[in-house]
Protein backbone atom coordinates (compact mmCIF):
# COMPACT_ATOMS: atom_id res chain seq x y z
CA UNK A 1 0.00 0.00 0.00
CA UNK A 2 1.00 3.28 -0.87
CA UNK A 3 2.56 6.03 1.61
CA UNK A 4 -0.79 8.36 1.53
CA UNK A 5 1.23 11.65 2.24
CA UNK A 6 1.21 13.00 -0.92
CA UNK A 7 -1.31 15.94 -0.34
CA UNK A 8 1.02 17.34 2.37
CA UNK A 9 3.42 20.35 1.72
CA UNK A 10 5.86 17.72 3.53
CA UNK A 11 5.67 14.08 4.56
CA UNK A 12 5.79 12.51 8.19
CA UNK A 13 9.02 10.73 7.14
CA UNK A 14 10.94 13.81 6.18
CA UNK A 15 8.95 15.95 8.77
CA UNK A 16 10.95 13.46 11.25
CA UNK A 17 14.13 13.39 9.86
CA UNK A 18 14.50 16.52 9.48
CA UNK A 19 13.24 17.19 13.30
CA UNK A 20 15.29 15.15 14.65
CA UNK A 21 18.73 16.75 13.11
CA UNK A 22 20.01 14.34 11.22
CA UNK A 23 23.52 15.17 10.66
CA UNK A 24 26.89 13.02 8.36
CA UNK A 25 29.88 12.45 10.90
CA UNK A 26 31.65 10.16 8.81
CA UNK A 27 31.84 8.36 5.50
CA UNK A 28 34.48 6.42 3.58
CA UNK A 29 34.85 3.46 1.05
CA UNK A 30 36.83 0.39 2.71
CA UNK A 31 38.57 -1.96 0.27
CA UNK A 32 39.16 -5.29 2.36
CA UNK A 33 41.06 -8.17 1.11
CA UNK A 34 40.47 -12.00 3.05
CA UNK A 35 41.45 -12.39 5.82
CA UNK A 36 39.59 -9.40 6.72
CA UNK A 37 37.50 -7.72 10.24
CA UNK A 38 36.43 -4.77 12.34
CA UNK A 39 35.17 -4.75 15.61
CA UNK A 40 33.62 -1.64 16.32
CA UNK A 41 32.48 -0.69 20.10
CA UNK A 42 29.37 1.04 21.19
CA UNK A 43 27.96 3.84 20.05
CA UNK A 44 28.49 6.14 22.81
CA UNK A 45 32.50 5.25 23.13
CA UNK A 46 33.08 7.14 19.98
CA UNK A 47 30.60 9.39 19.57
CA UNK A 48 32.17 11.95 21.57
CA UNK A 49 34.91 11.68 19.03
CA UNK A 50 33.39 12.48 15.79
CA UNK A 51 29.90 14.30 16.63
CA UNK A 52 30.67 15.00 19.82
CA UNK A 53 26.88 17.55 20.14
CA UNK A 54 25.19 14.52 19.13
CA UNK A 55 22.27 12.69 20.61
CA UNK A 56 22.78 9.86 19.25
CA UNK A 57 24.97 8.12 16.52
CA UNK A 58 23.55 5.62 13.51
CA UNK A 59 26.19 3.68 11.66
CA UNK A 60 25.16 1.98 8.29
CA UNK A 61 27.06 -0.09 5.66
CA UNK A 62 26.40 -0.47 1.48
CA UNK A 63 28.07 -3.97 0.47
CA UNK A 64 29.79 -2.90 -3.29
CA UNK A 65 31.56 -6.27 -3.83
CA UNK A 66 31.92 -9.58 -1.82
CA UNK A 67 30.53 -11.01 1.08
CA UNK A 68 31.31 -11.43 4.87
CA UNK A 69 29.44 -11.51 8.30
CA UNK A 70 27.78 -9.10 10.32
CA UNK A 71 27.34 -9.45 14.54
CA UNK A 72 26.27 -8.13 17.64
CA UNK A 73 26.65 -9.58 20.81
CA UNK A 74 24.49 -11.94 22.10
CA UNK A 75 22.71 -12.34 18.44
CA UNK A 76 23.66 -15.00 15.56
CA UNK A 77 26.11 -13.64 12.95
CA UNK A 78 24.26 -12.57 9.74
CA UNK A 79 25.56 -12.88 6.33
CA UNK A 80 25.72 -10.37 3.86
CA UNK A 81 26.74 -9.76 0.26
CA UNK A 82 26.86 -7.19 -2.60
CA UNK A 83 23.64 -4.91 -2.71
CA UNK A 84 22.95 -5.30 0.81
CA UNK A 85 22.60 -2.68 3.13
CA UNK A 86 23.41 -3.06 7.03
CA UNK A 87 22.42 -0.50 9.80
CA UNK A 88 23.42 -0.47 13.25
CA UNK A 89 20.22 2.08 14.62
CA UNK A 90 21.11 1.46 17.97
CA UNK A 91 24.57 2.45 18.61
CA UNK A 92 25.36 -1.49 19.27
CA UNK A 93 28.72 -2.93 19.40
CA UNK A 94 29.05 -4.58 15.76
CA UNK A 95 31.42 -6.56 13.85
CA UNK A 96 32.13 -7.07 10.18
CA UNK A 97 34.12 -9.98 9.03
CA UNK A 98 35.04 -11.90 6.50
CA UNK A 99 34.38 -15.32 8.22
CA UNK A 100 32.36 -15.73 11.17
CA UNK A 101 34.03 -16.13 14.76
CA UNK A 102 37.45 -15.39 13.27
CA UNK A 103 39.71 -12.49 15.38
CA UNK A 104 38.96 -9.15 13.93
CA UNK A 105 42.18 -7.59 12.18
CA UNK A 106 41.06 -3.95 13.82
CA UNK A 107 39.73 -4.41 17.13
CA UNK A 108 37.85 -1.93 18.97
CA UNK A 109 40.55 0.49 20.44
CA UNK A 110 41.76 0.32 17.11
CA UNK A 111 38.70 1.25 15.53
CA UNK A 112 38.30 4.11 17.52
CA UNK A 113 41.76 5.29 17.09
CA UNK A 114 40.83 4.66 13.69
CA UNK A 115 38.17 7.14 13.74
CA UNK A 116 40.90 9.82 15.78
CA UNK A 117 42.71 9.69 13.00
CA UNK A 118 40.01 10.56 10.39
CA UNK A 119 38.56 13.57 12.78
CA UNK A 120 42.17 14.85 12.33
CA UNK A 121 42.10 14.90 8.58
CA UNK A 122 45.06 11.95 8.68
CA UNK A 123 43.11 9.82 6.44
CA UNK A 124 41.77 9.40 2.74
CA UNK A 125 38.00 8.55 1.66
CA UNK A 126 39.42 4.77 1.11
CA UNK A 127 40.53 2.56 3.54
CA UNK A 128 42.60 -0.55 2.86
CA UNK A 129 42.85 -3.54 5.23
CA UNK A 130 42.45 -7.15 5.16
CA UNK A 131 45.34 -9.98 4.65
CA UNK A 132 45.86 -9.10 0.79
CA UNK A 133 43.84 -12.69 0.07
CA UNK A 134 41.70 -13.13 -2.99
CA UNK A 135 37.62 -13.70 -1.46
CA UNK A 136 37.32 -10.17 0.10
CA UNK A 137 35.15 -7.21 0.32
CA UNK A 138 34.08 -3.80 -1.00
CA UNK A 139 31.74 -1.14 1.25
CA UNK A 140 31.02 2.44 1.98
CA UNK A 141 30.69 3.09 5.68
CA UNK A 142 28.42 5.86 6.90
CA UNK A 143 27.47 7.45 10.34
CA UNK A 144 25.12 9.84 11.49
CA UNK A 145 24.16 11.80 14.31
CA UNK A 146 20.70 12.32 15.07
CA UNK A 147 18.48 13.40 18.11
CA UNK A 148 17.24 10.76 20.45
CA UNK A 149 15.18 12.46 22.74
CA UNK A 150 12.90 13.35 23.14
CA UNK A 151 10.68 11.74 20.27
CA UNK A 152 12.48 9.49 17.19
CA UNK A 153 9.84 7.63 15.80
CA UNK A 154 12.34 6.15 12.97
CA UNK A 155 14.97 4.73 15.21
CA UNK A 156 12.00 3.17 17.32
CA UNK A 157 10.99 1.15 14.73
CA UNK A 158 14.12 -0.04 13.66
CA UNK A 159 15.88 -3.28 14.83
CA UNK A 160 19.58 -3.34 16.14
CA UNK A 161 21.05 -4.85 13.20
CA UNK A 162 19.08 -4.38 10.16
CA UNK A 163 20.15 -6.23 6.86
CA UNK A 164 18.12 -4.59 3.40
CA UNK A 165 18.37 -6.75 0.86
CA UNK A 166 17.95 -5.28 -3.04
CA UNK A 167 16.66 -6.63 -5.95
CA UNK A 168 18.04 -6.44 -9.27
CA UNK A 169 15.74 -3.27 -9.74
CA UNK A 170 16.63 -1.93 -6.54
CA UNK A 171 20.28 -1.96 -7.48
CA UNK A 172 19.37 0.26 -10.45
CA UNK A 173 17.63 2.80 -9.03
CA UNK A 174 18.43 6.67 -6.63
CA UNK A 175 20.37 4.84 -4.37
CA UNK A 176 22.86 3.64 -6.72
CA UNK A 177 22.96 6.81 -9.08
CA UNK A 178 23.36 8.05 -5.19
CA UNK A 179 26.49 6.05 -4.48
CA UNK A 180 27.99 6.88 -8.05
CA UNK A 181 27.91 10.59 -7.44
CA UNK A 182 29.68 9.81 -4.29
CA UNK A 183 32.57 7.27 -6.01
CA UNK A 184 32.44 9.95 -8.57
CA UNK A 185 33.42 13.18 -6.55
CA UNK A 186 35.76 11.42 -4.20
CA UNK A 187 37.94 10.31 -7.54
CA UNK A 188 38.34 13.94 -8.43
CA UNK A 189 39.42 15.56 -5.44
CA UNK A 190 38.07 19.13 -4.95
CA UNK A 191 37.83 22.17 -2.45
CA UNK A 192 34.37 21.16 -0.72
CA UNK A 193 34.79 17.54 -1.28
CA UNK A 194 34.20 16.32 2.19
CA UNK A 195 30.73 18.28 3.00
CA UNK A 196 29.54 17.16 -0.59
CA UNK A 197 29.98 13.18 0.70
CA UNK A 198 28.97 14.13 4.06
CA UNK A 199 25.23 15.32 2.19
CA UNK A 200 25.49 12.26 -0.07
CA UNK A 201 25.60 10.33 3.15
CA UNK A 202 22.34 11.75 4.65
CA UNK A 203 20.10 11.19 1.31
CA UNK A 204 21.95 7.77 0.85
CA UNK A 205 20.61 6.72 4.93
CA UNK A 206 17.30 8.25 3.86
CA UNK A 207 16.79 6.33 0.69
CA UNK A 208 17.98 3.37 2.47
CA UNK A 209 15.19 3.89 4.68
CA UNK A 210 12.46 3.99 1.77
CA UNK A 211 13.89 1.08 1.00
CA UNK A 212 13.41 -0.67 3.62
CA UNK A 213 9.78 0.65 4.05
CA UNK A 214 9.06 -0.41 0.92
CA UNK A 215 9.82 -3.78 1.96
CA UNK A 216 8.26 -4.45 4.82
CA UNK A 217 5.54 -6.99 4.98
CA UNK A 218 2.00 -5.88 5.03
CA UNK A 219 1.43 -7.54 8.41
CA UNK A 220 4.00 -5.80 9.95
CA UNK A 221 3.91 -3.18 13.19
CA UNK A 222 5.86 0.09 13.92
CA UNK A 223 5.67 3.75 12.44
CA UNK A 224 7.26 2.78 9.59
CA UNK A 225 4.46 0.66 8.79
CA UNK A 226 1.78 2.97 10.09
CA UNK A 227 2.77 5.45 7.36
CA UNK A 228 1.88 2.43 4.69
CA UNK A 229 -1.81 2.10 6.26
CA UNK A 230 -4.45 4.27 4.17
CA UNK A 231 -6.24 5.30 7.28
CA UNK A 232 -3.24 5.83 9.82
CA UNK A 233 -1.16 6.79 7.49
CA UNK A 234 -3.33 10.01 6.72
CA UNK A 235 -3.15 10.27 10.83
CA UNK A 236 -0.03 10.85 11.40
CA UNK A 237 0.47 13.15 7.71
CA UNK A 238 -2.14 15.46 9.71
CA UNK A 239 -0.60 15.72 12.94
CA UNK A 240 2.53 16.11 11.63
CA UNK A 241 1.56 18.72 8.98
CA UNK A 242 -0.83 20.68 11.48
CA UNK A 243 0.73 19.81 15.08
CA UNK A 244 -0.80 22.98 16.61
CA UNK A 245 -4.52 21.86 15.83
CA UNK A 246 -6.81 20.97 18.53
CA UNK A 247 -7.10 17.70 17.92
CA UNK A 248 -9.90 15.25 19.46
CA UNK A 249 -9.82 11.54 18.79
CA UNK A 250 -13.24 12.49 17.13
CA UNK A 251 -11.77 15.06 14.60
CA UNK A 252 -9.04 12.40 13.69
CA UNK A 253 -11.18 9.19 13.36
CA UNK A 254 -13.32 11.56 10.92
CA UNK A 255 -10.29 12.34 8.70
CA UNK A 256 -9.58 8.59 8.48
CA UNK A 257 -13.03 7.28 7.68
CA UNK A 258 -12.94 5.14 11.04
CA UNK A 259 -15.01 4.95 13.81
CA UNK A 260 -12.93 6.41 17.01
CA UNK A 261 -12.93 3.31 18.36
CA UNK A 262 -11.16 1.48 15.57
CA UNK A 263 -9.12 3.88 14.59
CA UNK A 264 -7.53 4.04 18.28
CA UNK A 265 -7.07 0.63 17.99
CA UNK A 266 -5.46 0.49 15.11
CA UNK A 267 -3.37 3.45 15.42
CA UNK A 268 -2.01 1.86 18.85
CA UNK A 269 -1.82 -1.61 17.04
CA UNK A 270 0.48 0.11 14.55
CA UNK A 271 2.56 2.73 16.19
CA UNK A 272 2.76 1.21 19.90
CA UNK A 273 0.92 4.57 21.00
CA UNK A 274 -2.58 5.92 21.26
CA UNK A 275 -3.11 8.73 18.36
CA UNK A 276 -2.87 11.65 21.41
CA UNK A 277 0.05 10.08 22.96
CA UNK A 278 1.44 10.29 19.49
CA UNK A 279 0.47 13.63 19.17
CA UNK A 280 1.86 15.23 22.58
CA UNK A 281 5.10 13.21 22.22
CA UNK A 282 5.62 14.81 19.18
CA UNK A 283 4.89 17.97 20.18
CA UNK A 284 7.64 17.79 22.56
CA UNK A 285 10.24 16.82 19.74
CA UNK A 286 9.16 20.11 17.78
CA UNK A 287 9.47 22.30 20.86
CA UNK A 288 13.04 20.42 22.12
CA UNK A 289 14.21 21.53 18.58
CA UNK A 290 12.79 25.13 18.72
CA UNK A 291 14.56 25.25 22.11
CA UNK A 292 17.72 24.02 21.28
CA UNK A 293 17.93 26.10 17.55
CA UNK A 294 15.95 29.25 18.73
CA UNK A 295 16.15 32.49 20.95
CA UNK A 296 11.93 31.70 21.05
CA UNK A 297 10.78 32.35 24.59
CA UNK A 298 8.88 29.30 26.70
CA UNK A 299 6.17 31.14 26.06
CA UNK A 300 6.61 31.64 21.90
CA UNK A 301 7.33 27.72 21.90
CA UNK A 302 4.39 26.83 23.63
CA UNK A 303 1.85 28.78 20.98
CA UNK A 304 4.30 27.34 17.93
CA UNK A 305 2.95 24.00 18.76
CA UNK A 306 -0.92 24.33 20.24
CA UNK A 307 -0.49 25.49 24.46
CA UNK A 308 -2.36 28.18 25.25
CA UNK A 309 -0.96 27.98 28.55
CA UNK A 310 2.90 28.24 29.06
CA UNK A 311 2.70 26.55 32.58
CA UNK A 312 0.72 23.41 31.46
CA UNK A 313 3.04 23.50 28.38
CA UNK A 314 6.01 23.08 30.73
CA UNK A 315 4.60 20.42 32.52
CA UNK A 316 4.10 18.70 30.04
CA UNK A 317 7.35 18.88 28.66
CA UNK A 318 8.74 18.02 32.20
CA UNK A 319 6.64 14.74 31.88
CA UNK A 320 7.88 13.87 28.41
CA UNK A 321 11.22 15.13 28.81
CA UNK A 322 12.24 14.75 32.40
CA UNK A 323 13.30 18.33 32.29
CA UNK A 324 11.59 21.65 32.39
CA UNK A 325 11.83 23.31 29.11
CA UNK A 326 14.61 26.04 30.07
CA UNK A 327 16.90 23.44 31.77
CA UNK A 328 16.39 21.07 28.29
CA UNK A 329 17.80 24.85 26.39
CA UNK A 330 20.54 24.75 29.21
CA UNK A 331 21.69 21.33 28.48
CA UNK A 332 21.79 21.86 24.36
CA UNK A 333 23.78 24.68 24.88
CA UNK A 334 26.06 22.71 26.95
CA UNK A 335 26.18 20.10 24.52
CA UNK A 336 24.83 17.74 26.90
Amino acid sequence: MPVLCQDSATDPLSDVLRMVKLTGAVFHLVEATFPWGVDVPRARDYSSIILPRAQHVISYHIILKGSGWAGIPGGASTSFEAGDILVLAHGDPYSLLSTPGQTPEYDRAATIGFFREWMAGKLSFVTREGGGGAGGAEYMCGFLGCDLRPFNPVLSTLPPLLRVRRSGRDRRGLLDRLIDLTLADARLPRMGGEAIRLRLSELIFVEVIRLYLDSLPAHDTGWLSGLRDPAIGRVLTLIHDRPADPWTLALLAEEAGMSRSAMVARFTHLIGHSPMQYLTLWRMQIAARLLADSSMKVASVACEIGYKSEAAFSRMFKKAVGVSPAHWRKMTIAGV
